[in-house]
């Protein structure tokens, strides 16, 4: 073979190689960009809709210096990308009559994993608790747990809380007075 042809075939082969990484990188950019962190606008967009859920595409898009239909690809991105979860209305408890909260701490008996998945199952089904945490310290568990007064409480109580599986013991703390509370991450 002559050694100009030899060359011109290798060439080629090292060219191929090099094109094949290139394309390579390329798809993993790519397919990372679909995952990229958040810049400065898509945090400003969050910051928007934490607080005013409602708002048209067109206002938001004032709102964050951008095109409505920028704004409207971005925040499509951000909905199938997870970073927005939902959208919700957030009600007043006091004007639906539920002006208590009370957090009540729960030990359980053991932590095997089957306790704590009974436990998770059942307490999931409780209407009033508003939220449960798994914790590291005393208690196993916290819930936030929304009542109409403390005889409301009661039922709640011995209605749910006493029949919850696992469960040693509990021990109850009402709020006297809600000093701040926001829905709203620090983005």
């Amino acid at each position: 073979m002559p050694y100009i042809l030899r060359n011109w075939i290798w060439n080629c082969g090292v060219w191929q190689g090099i094109l094949r990484r290139i394309f390579e990188e390329c798809a993993k950019t790519q397919e990372n960009s679909e995952n990229m962190a958040l810049d400065d606008t898509d945090r400003r967009i969050l910051r928007v809709l934490q607080r005013k859920g409602r708002i048209s595409n067109a206002d938001l898009a004032d709102a964050v210096h951008l095109s409505a239909s920028a704004c409207h690809r971005r925040v499509q991105r951000l909905e199938a990308d997870g970073y927005i979860r939902d959208y919700v209305a957030l009600l007043n408890a006091r004007k639906l009559g539920m002006p208590t909260t009370v957090f009540v701490e729960i030990k359980l008996k053991a932590q095997a994993d089957e306790i704590l998945e009974a436990f998770e199952k059942a307490v999931a089904r409780v209407p009033d608790v508003l939220e449960c945490h798994l914790m590291a310290g005393t208690a196993d568990y916290i819930l936030k747990v929304v009542a109409e007064d403390t005889e409301d409480f009661a039922r709640i109580h011995r209605q749910y809380l006493t029949r919850l599986p696992g469960v040693a013991q509990m021990q109850s703390s009402f709020a006297l007075r809600t000093v701040f509370k926001t829905t709203a991450l620090p983005v």
